[in-house]
């Protein structure tokens, strides 16, 4: 028997060995990171990285509201900075707590209009920014539905980004029922107004209650920063961004 293997698909495996050996020198959140980070980084690209919501905002909720989203994407978030700085990338956080990140507002609904925009404002105002936002879905309507999706916005190289972005995600992820990057819908306020290349990683389903108990363990949020690091650093190379 003969095995045709795709010379990007090597090349794809052996990134994402290097990002999961990464993730275990990383554990725990930079403790090493630096030590063992690569010293050169030559693309001048900046990754903002987004855990969305935070604070008083929780985002979506599980089925039994045991688990919210925000931590989730916070816990996920801190894996791929740090995965991101092993590789050489520099990257910026537009939160590092589990904190919202408003300036103004009375009402809820204004300081979710503030966080927004604080985040819009540091992405934008980021030089050669490339966002990536980490999220969780959530269906209720068919607590079966599962898996880890990108989008993307309009802005040039954010569609082939997202699309390296699912290909690892569809390899370590979704492998039995493999998803398409789609465009973001320009309701989303985030990525609608940010002048920089962006994707939305939606990373699992809380309303599905096995995915959710994955999203809680640490090899599973490893496995997904990994994929995400893998994405990013596969169309950095195809672009020049790294």
């Amino acid at each position: 028997m003969i095995f045709i293997i795709r010379k990007r698909h090597i090349a794809a495996a052996a990134v994402l060995c290097v990002a999961l050996i990464g993730a275990v020198l990383v554990e725990g959140h930079g403790g090493v990171a630096q030590v063992f980070a690569p010293q050169t980084q030559t693309s001048g690209k900046i990754v903002v990285l987004d855990p969305g919501h935070g604070g008083e905002d929780g985002g979506a909720v599980s089925g039994d509201g045991a688990v919210t989203e925000s931590g989730l994407n916070l816990e996920i978030a801190l894996r791929v900075r740090d995965l991101m700085t092993f590789s050489g990338v520099e990257t910026v956080m537009t939160r590092s707590e589990d904190v919202s990140t408003y300036t103004e507002g009375g009402t809820i609904r204004q300081r979710k209009v503030s966080d927004l925009k604080n985040r819009v404002a540091l992405v934008n105002g980021t030089e050669n920014a490339v966002l990536v936002s980490i999220h969780q879905n959530s269906l209720p309507s068919s607590p079966s539905t599962h898996g880890a999706q990108v989008f993307w916005n309009e802005q040039p190289g954010a569609q082939d980004l997202a699309g390296e972005m699912q290909e690892a995600l569809n390899q370590c992820i979704n492998p039995e029922r493999p998803k398409e990057a789609k465009e973001i819908a320009d309701t989303i306020y985030l990525l609608k107004n940010a002048t920089a290349p962006g994707v939305i990683v939606e990373c699992g389903f809380l309303s599905n209650q096995a995915e959710t108990a994955r999203l809680e363990e640490p090899p599973h949020q490893r496995l997904l920063a990994a994929a995400i690091t893998t994405g990013y650093l596969r169309w950095g190379s195809e672009e020049g961004a790294t």
